[in-house]
């Protein structure tokens, strides 16, 4: 048996494995963060509720209508990301003018209240979301053996967060997105609705989360609870990558998925706290972040 630093091969690797699905989560969770934070100003704290309601929209769309795996990548981000729009319109416009504090305590009491319906509805315990039949069983790459739904997670992730970012950063609407929050008056004055265009960011936004939502459900159970195991983890990757830098999130997300990993092979007592270490010695040497542009 291959061992590496008197570590068991596949031991290594199954973690590592798992540090990157772990850090396709973080990164697709923590963009959207940075997309709503970069473009709105807004610290979305509801966004793990949200990523909660995609793998719900998953399991209802399985259960209630018949609709599989690979429509609901699409329908349920949809869906949610209707949603996003209605609460953005309702609520959180009301805000884009106020302190961040007001819209952290805003979203942070609307995850209260949708984690709470959720609660209410279908009780705490998770429920199962079978893995599609084209994904299931493992592929041997020579090292160790690795579950293919797992492997479809992490390009799947990786694919949508580029994605996302070659549209915000390489695209003629990436462009009017980011001069519209630098000066809007400016940017309307030239015709484009910047209203219309902040509500389609935050259901954007909103609708990255419920992605995320979707492909978490085979692996975690689907509960309402879901979304708060990862979003105190999700925000400290925010914090690490630079808030509101997009390329920042997606690598500091997979990154720290990969640390959290290896700390868990070589010491695992840390395992849980590693990110909040790196998030402190972060923000003592650099508080904007790692791809934080200065103030």
């Amino acid at each position: 048996m291959i061992t590496i630093f008197g570590i068991p091969g596949p031991l290594l690797f199954g973690q590592l494995l798992l540090g990157l699905i772990n850090g396709a989560f973080y990164a697709m969770l923590s963009l959207g963060l940075a997309v709503i934070f970069g473009m709105l100003n807004i610290i979305n704290f509801a966004h793990g509720a949200l990523f909660m309601m995609g793998a719900f929209a998953s399991w209802m769309l399985l259960n209630y209508v018949g609709i599989g795996y690979f429509p609901a990548l699409i329908l349920a981000p949809l869906l949610v990301g209707i949603f996003g729009i209605i609460l953005e319109k309702t609520i959180i416009s009301r805000l884009y003018k106020l302190d961040h504090l007001y819209g952290l305590l805003l979203t942070f009491g609307l995850a209260l209240v949708i984690e709470g319906l959720f609660r209410n509805a279908y009780g705490s315990s998770g429920m199962p979301y079978r893995i599609p039949n084209i994904l299931q069983g493992a592929t041997n790459l020579g090292f160790m053996y690795m579950p293919n739904y797992r492997g479809w997670v992490v390009v799947a992730a990786l694919v949508v967060c580029l994605a996302t970012w070659a549209i915000i950063e390489k695209t003629s609407l990436g462009a009017t997105l980011r001069a519209a929050t630098e000066n809007a008056p400016l940017v309307q004055a030239f015709g484009v609705d910047v209203p219309r265009l902040i509500t389609l960011t935050y259901g954007g936004g909103v609708a990255l989360a419920a992605f995320a939502g979707v492909l978490a459900a085979p692996i975690y159970s689907v509960n309402p609870n879901m979304g708060t195991n990862f979003i105190n983890t999700v925000f400290a990757v925010v914090v690490i990558g630079g808030m509101g830098s997009i390329m920042g999130s997606i690598i500091t997300g997979f990154g720290l998925g990969v640390v959290e990993g290896l700390t868990k092979v070589f010491y695992p007592q840390a395992s849980a706290t590693v990110v909040f270490v790196v998030m402190v010695i972060v923000l003592l040497v650099r508080p904007r972040g790692l791809f934080g542009k200065a103030a």
